[in-house]
């Protein structure tokens, strides 16, 4: 939802459950119980859900999540006014006047248990850049988390308590809901903890774009500031959504709600949980919507299908034989309607998996076969043990692309883009930055993320190391101490 029209984003990058929109202080938000329509001869009458006895089983597998995080004063401009900022958090937020002195944030958002020994899901903005999380369970125990993974593309994030017999919550098929069906949310909307609201499920495979990897459950369950994170459950009181975001035009709950289905979130759990981090499948494409006109000129009996505008050189599509122009008509056996229905499976699909699809060229129709790759997109640089010591600098990392890496081999150099850097990091206190381009580690040239893995698992527990950067277009070398 950072780039949806007519979303309002003002506060998003202090990301505290907020669902990337303010709720605007005061304003009314009624909570609409909808059930199930039984026909009858006369008229269709609405029979309201009780939901009561299913709130009180779940309830203790859900727990508040409270974080304390850091806010720069640029990130504070970012939010309008601070005014604003005053009027939606009030005195839970200290904000510096006329001072570099970074504001504390004390942000709140929900998660539940998916296991006995205390591993629980979230949303990654709930905990994006925390310093601290702790959990506050239903009986008012409160605990430290520790975040063991995090994935920014899916919003999935994963936190583990110490303890043992936690009421784990079932997991649900998130494949067999229906458009209709009455769906419940637990979680702690503007810090009430432990808030019910119930919905049905008003759609299914909502995708964004490409700015998520999954396709979203759309609800009209009431969802608000501080219910990111929390469960989505079915009438069985099996949990079949991560409840994410609101689409909104006034800033408000507008009956647009949206939650990541639990079968995508389990996957990026066991992932983050076995490995540290995600891949994804890769295949090289840019699709796009084929409208009346575009059935007509690439003589198509009706809107169907992904139009090809562009296809990555060396990509696993081109290998397969796709190319810019083409239209995807069936992939894996399913029928693509629109781009959505086609980026909703390569989302899901594994690197080295197969594919097969069904193209429409220059009016006619043939299959291609190939395989996926590793997503080249942003990946986690994540040290690798060296002895006893694991050197953490707070990176996150991509390759360059055709047009970055050109302009970088001007210079008769190679290397990696900087996307993020943690404050609290080595990197951050050594001044890298974001946009800073990596040629160099430890006197190891630099090409891809993967050799800059390689190289940090050379580097020695303490000491000095150079790391040669270019920023802006001027090269530059940066000493970082390792401590």
């Amino acid at each position: 939802m950072r780039d949806q029209p007519k979303i309002n984003t003002a506060v998003q990058t202090l990301r505290d459950g907020i669902f990337s929109a303010i709720i605007v202080a005061g304003s009314a938000l009624p909570m609409v119980m909808m059930g199930s329509v039984i026909s009858t001869n006369a008229a269709a009458v609405v029979t309201p859900t009780d939901f009561s006895t299913l709130v009180q089983q779940v309830t203790p597998g859900v727990a508040r999540v409270n974080v304390t995080k850091t806010v720069s004063e640029e990130e504070l401009a970012k939010a309008q006014t601070a005014e604003l900022l005053r009027q939606f958090f009030g005195d839970r937020l200290r904000i510096p006047e006329r001072s570099a002195t970074p504001a504390i944030e004390h942000a709140y958002g929900t998660a539940f248990f998916v296991t006995t020994d205390g591993y629980m899901l979230t949303n990654h903005h709930v905990v994006e850049g925390a310093d601290k999380i702790t959990v506050t369970l239903n009986d008012r125990t409160e605990l430290d988390a520790k975040l063991i993974g995090s994935d920014e593309r899916s919003d999935v994030a994963v936190l583990k308590v110490k303890g043992n017999s936690f009421p784990a919550l079932p997991i649900g098929d998130s494949n067999a809901i229906k458009v209709g069906e009455p769906v419940l949310a637990i979680g702690s909307p503007f810090g009430f903890d432990y808030s019910a609201s119930a919905g049905i499920v008003s759609a299914k495979s909502r995708n964004f774009s490409r700015e998520t990897s999954v396709p979203f459950i759309q609800s009209d369950v009431a969802l608000n500031p501080g219910n990111s994170g929390g469960p989505l459950f079915n009438q069985r009181g099996e949990v079949i959504g991560i409840n994410s975001r609101i689409f909104s035009g006034t800033g408000g709950y507008m009956g647009l709600s949206f939650s990541i289905p639990i079968d995508a979130a389990m996957d990026i759990y066991n992932q983050l949980k076995n490995h540290g981090e995600v891949t994804r499948a890769y295949l090289g494409i840019y699709p796009q919507d084929i409208d009346r006109n575009l059935a007509e000129a690439y003589k198509l009996d009706r809107p169907q299908g992904a139009l090809l505008t562009r296809v990555t050189p060396d990509s696993p599509a081109q290998k397969a034989g796709l190319k810019s122009g083409d239209i995807i008509l069936t992939f894996n056996g399913t029928t693509i309607q629109q781009t959505a229905d086609l980026l909703n499976i390569i989302n899901r699909a594994k690197p080295q998996d197969t594919f097969k699809a069904q193209v429409f060229r220059q009016g006619q129709s043939f299959e291609i076969k190939g395989q996926f790759s590793i997503a080249p997109s942003d990946v986690q640089a994540k040290s690798q043990d060296v002895a006893d010591n694991d050197i953490r600098l707070g990176l996150r990392l991509r390759n360059l692309d055709d047009k970055e890496q050109a302009e970088v081999a001007t210079d008769g150099k190679t290397g990696v883009l900087i996307t993020a850097v943690d404050p609290t990091g080595l990197a951050a206190r050594s001044g890298l930055q974001a946009g800073d381009i990596i040629t160099n580690l430890h006197q190891k040239p630099i090409s891809s993320v993967n050799d800059f893995s390689k190289a940090l698992s050379t580097l020695p527990k303490q000491g000095v190391v150079t790391i040669e950067i270019i920023r802006q277009g001027i090269p530059g070398i940066i000493g970082l101490r390792i401590e």
